[in-house]
């Protein structure tokens, strides 16, 4: 008898010690599988390039003036809040490097008298328009004849906008609109670069090498 309560007691204590490494072991899983998914979600963006990167080229001067970038969240990429307290635009080139352009947002609030009515604009003329209406977020309008901003710029406006805010989200669509001032347009053969930090993710990196300026529309790819 005496045998059998010293074998039950081992095997009692055998037990609670086997829950205890299994409740642990358990509990690092799940530790780890957290780490592993907010790792892979800092580590890729959620934006991505929605299309062609285009140009308005200046044929005289054989320079560009403005340069719109079409970006989207990333097919299973969390919303991404573009406000210009949250988010950063910094861009490089042959002869210049700026650490923050970016100025924020076209909504229908900020500025909308070029928009379609939903916040949403048909052309980057239109947006920059917008954006040089009592120096918003430039101080002259690119499409304008001489028409340079006084300083290098970036802002972002909708083409596709589901609820009017600062924040990007699935299925819409925005264009980031980098305006020049004269002593950083971009001539042929500049390597242009742009980043765009945003508050989680890695930042989305944008570059291009400038063709010749031959028309007025550039497609840089």
């Amino acid at each position: 008898v005496e045998s059998a309560i010293v074998m039950i007691a081992f095997v009692i204590v055998a037990a609670a010690l086997a829950f205890v490494v299994l409740n642990m072991g358990f509990s690092t899983t799940q530790k780890a599988k957290t780490t592993i998914g907010s790792s892979l979600g800092e580590a890729s963006s959620s934006l991505e390039i929605a299309g062609k990167v285009t140009a308005l080229g200046n044929v005289t001067q054989a320079k560009l003036e403005v340069i719109g970038i079409p970006i989207k969240i990333a097919s299973g990429g969390e919303s991404v809040n573009l406000n210009a307290a949250t988010a950063a635009v910094k861009y490089i080139s042959n002869s210049v490097e700026y650490d923050n352009i970016y100025a924020g947002t076209l909504t229908e609030a900020t500025d909308g008298d070029d928009d379609n009515g939903s916040g949403e604009w048909l052309s980057m003329e239109l947006a920059t328009d917008d954006a040089a209406d009592a120096d918003l977020y430039i101080t002259e309008d690119p499409y304008d004849a001489n028409g340079i901003p006084a300083s290098t710029k970036a802002f972002v406006y909708w083409t596709v906008n589901n609820n009017n805010n600062d924040i990007l989200d699935q299925g819409e669509h925005a264009v980031l609109a980098i305006a020049f001032r004269s002593a950083d347009q971009p001539s042929a053969l500049d390597k242009v670069r742009a980043e765009i930090l945003i508050p989680t993710g890695a930042a989305l990196s944008i570059e291009r090498q400038v063709p010749s300026v031959t028309t007025t529309v550039v497609d840089l790819g």
